[in-house]
């Protein structure tokens, strides 16, 4: 049998231990670790395992995930998410379908915080659900809008989709991170556009909240301005060059952890379970990094991604189209894949043919993460949809489904925007110091 063969078949096998809910990571640990032994040696493959499991558990550039995770957790836990939803709500609540466009702003600052698109969906779904349905908002639009603003958390830096992106093609995470700051404001900017064209088109959809008073803006803005300000100070560090992603993670994480226990918002119980939580969030995505270790080797022996990106280089079509193509690979697989599975399969085949043609790798990580993040909201598997489900236990999931339709189209012309102007998402990290 061919390498070619017995790379195909590896992959089938590896699909279908997906699709009948094999863990990602155990999956593509048993099908790198039996097509290398076959492809090579048994031997080759332990060594492989042995090695390079090590060599990524002890890898000082993956301390970020840990640690913006811990900052998340631990924001949760003394309650800085709901005073972010609360800031947002006192700007924009009074407005017609205000408490929805309040979600989208307390999702893109939780997601400054946790760079997790399930924890921002979960988290706000928790918070703002509820307030929408005191208002009587369209169950279509809460429940949208939650699922969508939730997937903020895989764009906006920190973001775990990033970091593992930059292990894998071996470019800056911290570039990566800056990359991902304005297409992540323009993401928001759209779903709050999304969310005022509906209500103007059906004003039912999304009834104008209670107006608040200066004073409780102030009040608003006094209890959501702690977290912010650890918040601008981690990525304004990045930028500046005054930390690597590292340290700012570490920066972020102890600033956190420090104000909570100062306003007394953090005991000793909290903390343990923000980091008990941590510990699990952060065990299962480095599994999933360390099965890359022997899933790219396999794929490297059977010459899958060479055949594969030479069909794609010598398409009789301009360079554009193939990244189009690419891209709606990328949608499509989303519809059935975990995201950062798609990561550890697909970038081994697509990274090598655009560098071939010259496009920048941070410009293609955006726009990689972007579809990523459509694949969170779209059937049959959409994570943040079931996510939203769970905490909005008495909507139908068609329904759900339904409310994120509009958000998808947002989130398409997102992506033409960045694809038409690659500046959006470059001309911070060219500009940075360091």
């Amino acid at each position: 049998m061919s390498d070619i063969a017995i790379g195909g078949i590896g992959m089938a096998v590896l699909l279908a231990m997906l699709a009948f809910r094999i863990p990602v990571a155990f999956a593509m640990f048993f099908v790198g670790f039996v097509g290398i032994s076959l492809l090579h040696n048994s031997a080759s493959a332990m060594s492989l395992l042995a090695s390079e499991s090590f060599t990524l558990a002890s890898s000082q550039e993956l301390v970020v995930i840990p640690l913006f995770i811990l900052m998340g957790n631990v924001a949760t836990v003394t309650g800085m998410s709901r005073r972010l939803y609360d800031a947002a709500y006192a700007i924009v609540g009074s407005f017609r379908g205000g408490l929805a466009s309040a979600t989208v702003i307390g999702c893109g600052g939780f997601a400054a915080l946790s760079g997790s698109s399930v924890a921002s969906a979960l988290t706000m779904g928790k918070v703002s659900l509820g307030e929408m349905k005191r208002f009587n908002y369209d169950e279509r639009l809460s429940t949208g809008v939650v699922a969508a603003g939730g997937t903020l958390g895989i764009l906006i830096p920190p973001s775990t989709g990033f970091v593992i992106y930059a292990i894998l093609v071996e470019q800056s995470i911290g570039r990566l991170f800056l990359a991902g700051v304005l297409p992540g404001l323009l993401l928001a900017a759209m779903f709050i556009l999304t969310v005022t064209m509906l209500c103007y088109w059906k004003p039912e959809f999304g009834p104008a909240g209670p107006k608040t008073s200066l004073r409780q803006k102030g009040r608003a803005f006094l209890g959501a301005a702690p977290i912010v300000s650890i918040t601008l100070l981690t990525i304004g560090g990045i930028y500046g060059g005054f930390f690597s992603p590292v340290e700012a993670a570490a920066v972020g994480a102890g600033l956190v952890i420090f104000v909570g226990a100062l306003m007394g918002h953090l005991s000793l119980k909290g903390l343990w379970s923000a980091a008990r939580e941590s510990v699990v969030t952060t065990a299962s995505v480095m599994l999933i990094v360390m099965s890359a270790s022997l899933i790219n080797p396999f794929l490297a022996l059977s010459h899958i991604p060479q055949v594969a990106g030479d069909f794609l280089v010598n398409l009789p079509v301009p360079p554009l189209a193939i990244l189009m193509l690419i891209l709606l690979t990328y949608v499509v697989l989303g519809c059935f894949l975990d995201s950062l599975a798609m990561l550890v399969l697909t970038l081994p085949i697509f990274f090598p043919v655009i560098v071939n043609f010259g496009y920048d790798p941070i410009w293609f990580g955006v726009l990689v993460v972007l579809t990523l993040e459509m694949g969170l909201i779209s059937p049959p598997v959409g994570m943040n949809v079931f996510i939203v489900k769970s905490v909005a236990k008495d909507v139908p999931l068609g329904r759900i489904f339904a409310g994120v339709i509009p958000f998808f189209l947002a989130m398409l012309l997102t992506l033409a925007i960045i694809v038409a102007f690659p500046q959006v998402s470059l001309i911070l990290p060219n500009t940075m110091i360091n």
